[in-house]
């Protein structure tokens, strides 16, 4: 009986098959599913960075150094903004051999900047304004005068010998190693105590942690887990693609230095570090990570974002900001200019890149670079306006998550000093010395210097146009630039056409338009070497972005048609409707 009713229910089976395959077959077909995948959405891919130098943001005490008082003085102005997160650079203790890029104590705040109270009061002060704070996370090397290092160095059979690389010297020189801030651009340091040499890849004062021993990686997992434990949203991993080694130091190539990424990044177990990392820490906090440097290609970066990886959530690229300098020279700018062709080739390589997976930053300017207004725009009375404005559009309308330093959103530019006693920064110090003492023309360095200097980036924030442009009411531990009585926060507050004011307009629109954020990026008019165009669609929502590079009038071929198409915002009072671009300016349209 069971085997009948089978039969019978089989058969039936069949007939309404058969039946509803000559029905589709004469019928109009199943419309194709035409909607867009459901989009990954990340609140760290939703936002806006602001990068914040405190020793330069705002002093609270006289004493000419900025600290986390005086940046909890301007939250409402951070907040007024519209940014969602601030990159805090490091705040550390340290003895500032490199402005706190070489750390005494992970778990201490260094007391030119405040108290552990202070940072406290900071982290709840950008929290009830809904602003998430990222850390610099600072873990490649650490400062000499680290409890670690101290041991480290006292005997060869301390137990924290192997927090670090060393070598004896008995054996002889070790393999050739560069460092990046050394005057001789060694990067083994001779230590007498041990009669042994240490790893130095940046300054003599900031050994390499040796990240191959595990006690080291528990040790940093430990020290992030305090920070996340307060409340902290997130870590911007400094010099992160060098941590691995390969300790067998084989012999690099003659000229390997100048292509030092390819030679100290990715090292064999890098990313099984980063792994580590994620499911001990990372993965059990809903935050943002992302790695100063991550290879030289769109292909190598991938590998740290992926995220079947399961390793950081951002790339952090540099090939943008490499380009435009003489190669196989200390920072000396390109004397033909901004070559705009091979920059949209470099930004459409990673924005496509990372079309499917994975996610990408974008950023013109840090404090390891010159002011961009400088660098990529045009600082003269007469177009740094429209300059820095066009600028900032194009960071605030590309796909990635923005990064936007500090003063950039006044048009800050680069201070240019004339000598070099009025450096702070390490590397140009030591580099002066290297060209000093190599012979070379002094005064071509400071002029390259002018344009290129990190302490161009880093001078105090120009609020006012006081002579200290209200950063301190002390002298400031670097110069303020003289054009703050132009150019300064209090002066573009109430003026709508101001930098100031079109950079939060341009944040408004970005938050106002998920295209902006989620949307296809095309590459338009390539060849054009001065505009650079392209669109961005998502969802049936196509917008056009035109910016106008030089300081003359230029138009842009898209092949599109204008003619009908809104206007969403322009750095120019009267912005151009047919794609004839005035000096500098940016339209962004709706098609």
């Amino acid at each position: 009986m069971k085997n009948t009713n089978f039969l019978l229910l089989s058969i039936l089976a069949i007939l309404i098959f058969s039946t509803n395959s000559c029905q589709n077959s004469t019928s109009e077909k199943p419309k194709t599913q035409t909607s867009a995948p459901p989009l990954d959405k990340k609140w760290w891919k939703e936002a806006v960075v602001y990068q914040i130098y405190p020793r330069s943001f705002q002093d609270s005490d006289g004493d000419g150094i900025g600290d986390l008082k005086g940046i909890i003085s301007r939250l409402d102005y951070i907040k007024s903004l519209g940014v969602d997160a601030v990159w805090l650079n490091p705040i550390y203790a340290s003895p500032n051999a490199d402005n706190g890029y070489d750390i005494s104590d992970y778990q201490a705040i260094m007391r030119d900047f405040g108290t552990m109270d202070d940072f406290n009061n900071l982290l709840k002060g950008m929290h009830d304004r809904g602003i998430k704070l990222v850390m610099d996370l600072v873990a490649n090397h650490c400062s000499d005068e680290h409890e670690w290092f101290k041991q480290s160095r006292s005997s060869r059979d301390n137990p924290y010998r192997d927090y670090f690389h060393w070598w004896p010297a008995e054996k002889g020189k070790p393999t050739p190693r560069f460092s990046f801030f050394d005057v001789e651009s060694d990067a083994w340091q001779f230590d007498k105590k041990t009669n042994a040499y240490y790893l130095h890849i940046f300054a003599e004062k900031q050994p390499d942690l040796n990240w191959e021993n595990p006690k080291v990686r528990e040790e940093i997992y430990k020290m992030m887990r305090f920070w996340l434990d307060k409340g902290v949203d997130g870590f911007r991993m400094d010099a992160f693609q060098y941590i691995c080694k390969d300790t067998t130091w084989p012999v690099f190539p003659p000229g390997y230095e100048k292509d030092i990424i390819k030679w100290y990044g990715n090292g064999p177990h890098l990313h099984d570090h980063i792994q580590e990392m994620n499911r001990e820490v990372l993965s059990k906090y809903d935050i943002m990570t992302v790695a100063e440097g991550a290879g030289t290609s769109p292909a190598d970066a991938m590998k740290w974002v992926d995220p079947d990886r399961h390793e950081l959530n951002m790339a952090y690229h540099f090939e943008g900001m490499d380009m435009g300098q003489v190669a196989g020279k200390f920072k000396v700018p390109d004397p033909a200019g901004l070559d705009l062709v091979k920059m949209k080739q470099i930004y459409t390589r990673w924005s496509d890149g990372f079309a499917e997976r994975g996610w990408v930053s974008m950023y013109l300017a840090s404090h390891d670079q010159p002011r961009m207004l400088t660098r990529w725009g045009n600082d003269s009375p007469e177009f740094r306006d429209v300059s820095s404005k066009m600028l900032n559009t194009f960071i605030l309308s590309m796909r990635g998550t923005p990064y936007c330093y500090y003063g950039d959103e006044i048009g800050m530019s680069n201070i240019k000093f004339d000598k070099i006693e009025y450096y702070q920064d390490i590397e140009t110090i030591n580099q002066y010395k290297k060209a000093k003492a190599a012979g070379e023309d002094l005064q071509e360095f400071l002029k390259n210097q002018k344009i290129m200097a990190r302490d161009n980036g880093r001078t105090p924030f120009q609020w006012d146009a006081t002579p200290t442009a209200g950063f301190s009411t002390g002298k400031s531990w670097l110069k303020t630039n003289p054009n703050c009585a132009t150019t300064n926060a209090a002066a573009q507050e109430n003026d709508p056409n101001s930098p100031l004011n079109y950079f939060r307009k341009m944040i408004r629109l970005r938050k106002e338009n998920e295209v902006l954020i989620y949307g296809k990026y095309t590459l338009l008019d390539a060849a054009n070497p001065d505009v650079y165009s392209y669109s961005r669609e998502l969802n049936g929502r196509k917008l056009l972005v035109l910016l106008n590079f030089k300081a003359k009038t230029a138009s842009a071929n898209t092949g599109l048609d204008l003619s009908k198409a809104k206007i969403l915002i322009g750095n120019y009072a009267l912005p151009s409707k047919n794609g004839e671009l005035k000096p500098y300016e940016s339209v962004i349209f709706e098609l």
